[in-house]
């Protein structure tokens, strides 16, 4: 019992410590993207994998307002497995994002680029593409945030080096950014 108690206490500490100036701009990036019609993109590598596109679900469902209301378009990088292993076959693994937003991305657009330790290098090679192209690249990550922090336009690192805390966090966040949406498009 005490082992749940601690970990759950553990979440709340980690969830009171997130810097909230930076979700709350992550949240406004989001929310512009939506309103300029553009596409949100999501990677993630493992359970940022698996985040990435239970997001992109979130967004393209759960922000959903009125029948005749636009609807938030985002993808999951992550969800195609045969063009994940054809460009990780035919380049590197390294470009299995890239490459697919090498095709895809379009002014307005904008990544979210999910990564625990901020140093996956095929989710840095998206940012590097999006940022490149002049677009706005959101990340989630921990520890000390690794490269992504630093080369995304916004950043929020959940400050823990507990890997299963930092995923947790990331998941809250991105239901804190749906119902973000879900509010503001509702308002429209």
């Amino acid at each position: 019992m005490q082992h749940v108690t601690d970990y759950l206490n553990g979440i709340g500490t980690l969830v009171e410590r997130l810097p909230q100036e930076e979700i709350a701009g992550i949240a406004e990036a989001l929310r512009d993207i939506y309103r300029a019609d553009g596409v949100i993109y999501v990677c993630g590598n493992g359970g940022s994998a698996a985040t990435a596109s239970h997001f992109a679900l979130d967004l393209a469902k759960g922000t959903r307002g009125s029948a005749d209301q636009r609807r938030v378009r985002a993808v999951a990088l992550t969800d195609s497995v045969p063009l994940l292993t054809a460009w990780g076959n035919d380049t590197e693994y390294a470009r299995v994002f890239a490459e697919q937003l090498a095709a895809w991305y379009r002014p307005g657009d904008g990544l979210v680029a999910i990564s625990g330790s901020g140093n996956s290098a095929n989710v840095l090679e998206a940012v590097k593409l999006v940022n490149a192209r002049g677009g706005v690249t959101c990340a989630l990550t921990g520890y000390e945030g690794g490269k992504l922090a630093k080369l995304a336009t916004r950043s929020v690192i959940v400050p823990s080096d507990d890997l299963e805390k930092i995923e947790d966090c990331h998941m809250i966040l991105c239901h804190l950014y749906t119902a973000y949406l879900r509010r503001e498009i509702a308002l429209e």
